[in-house]
């Protein structure tokens, strides 16, 4: 029986070779495996009534917008779970499972990796196996200390995930945002603070999610931000952030006062990390995930086909 991942896989190599007209050994390079690896998934594509003289499968809708956003984008990769049917939370944990499963495979040889906040890059580790990864390092982007919603805080997070891979992570004992620039500045001016920030800056691969500021903020639940700053947010045409770091319609980072408060990688700075990694879900957030794609933050996405179709229709 396949599992989902594998039946993905095959589906991918057979609509590429049958469908689009590509050789075994150009789709072996895009998904970086040698071409006989690509012969046997066809191989077991037939085997499995996958591929007769057509593609058969529901799969091959999510597959298709997979390769319509990666060409709209230009992403490195992009992967679609399907939604329709299931409850918000079945969604969240099936987008858990694919990004468990691609991050189980890009986490080979000595890698930091930066993890950032919010529930669907908790859904990710939670789904995340137990693996034996002591070579690799998981080091927080961003501050989070309260009482409020700590699973959700980097902090914590990246100690979880230490603990699926038993290996060693950092820590930022710092809150996400503070309430003015001078604190910020005397904060990051310590020497354990600057020193992980600096980890964060040097990481391999980020996981990253994706907010909307202004419609359901899970920074307002948490108390980060209030009333009063979600109307200046507004007034100051945010549609979306990052890492607590807040952008426009274009990907462009505010002049906004909140954006000089976090403690944590802003925009520019995770821009800068080789493979930035988004989870991300939920009908509120088509705006902003299509401002940080247009940003070009992002170079491998994780989502639902609900937000897939709509990005595909954008």
């Amino acid at each position: 029986m396949l599992n989902w991942e594998e039946r993905r896989m095959i589906v991918k190599a057979a609509k590429l070779y049958y469908a689009e007209g590509w050789t075994q050994a150009q789709i072996a390079k895009k998904n970086g495996v040698s071409r006989p690896v690509i012969s046997k998934l066809l191989n077991r594509a037939k085997e499995e009534g996958i591929v007769e003289v057509y593609i058969k499968d529901k799969t091959v809708q999510t597959v298709e917008l997979e390769q319509k956003l990666e060409k709209k984008y230009g992403l490195k990769e992009v992967i679609v779970t399907a939604g329709a049917g299931y409850t918000p939370e079945m969604v969240l944990r099936q987008l858990g499972k694919a990004g468990a499963s691609y991050l189980s495979k890009r986490l080979t040889g000595n890698k930091k990796i930066g993890i950032s906040w919010g529930a669907s890059v908790h859904a990710l580790i939670t789904e995340y196996p137990y693996e034996r990864k002591e070579q690799v390092h998981v080091v927080p982007l961003i501050g989070g200390m309260g009482n409020n919603f700590v699973h959700l805080h980097s902090n914590q997070l990246s100690f979880h995930f230490a603990q699926k891979l038993n290996t060693s992570c950092s820590y930022l004992y710092a809150p996400a945002m503070v309430e003015s620039d001078d604190l910020k500045n005397r904060l990051t001016a310590s020497k354990d603070i600057a020193e992980v920030l600096e980890e964060g800056r040097n990481v391999d691969i980020a996981v990253v999610g994706i907010g909307n500021p202004v419609v359901q903020s899970t920074m307002e639940k948490m108390g980060y931000i209030h009333e009063n700053d979600i109307a200046s947010l507004k007034k100051s045409q945010a549609v979306g952030d990052i890492n607590s770091s807040f952008f426009d319609s274009l990907g462009h980072k505010i002049d906004h006062p909140l954006n000089d408060r976090v403690i944590g990688l802003n925009l520019e700075e995770i821009n800068q990390i080789p493979e930035v990694v988004a989870i991300v879900e939920g009908a509120h957030k088509i705006n902003s995930v299509h401002a940080a794609l247009t940003g070009g933050y992002i170079d491998v996405l994780i989502t639902d086909d609900s937000m897939a179709q709509a990005l595909a229709e954008e």
